[in-house]
């Protein structure tokens, strides 16, 4: 498995488990889109957190 493979199915379980919690708490839709919308900014964050350490280092 390549490298690219890998980081593909770390993000589809990730947003799996994003996509299971916005629809297990039934919200009206525009709750749901603003709560979709916090958790890309959230993984967004993280990637370019993880990205710039990785470029200091």
């Amino acid at each position: 498995m390549n490298d690219t493979a890998v980081h593909l199915i770390w993000f589809v379980g990730a947003m799996a488990l994003v996509v299971s919690s916005l629809v297990a708490r039934r919200l009206p839709m525009a709750d749901w889109i603003k709560m979709a919308l916090a958790w890309v900014a959230i993984f967004g964050l993280v990637f370019l957190v993880i990205r710039t350490w990785q470029l200091v280092a």
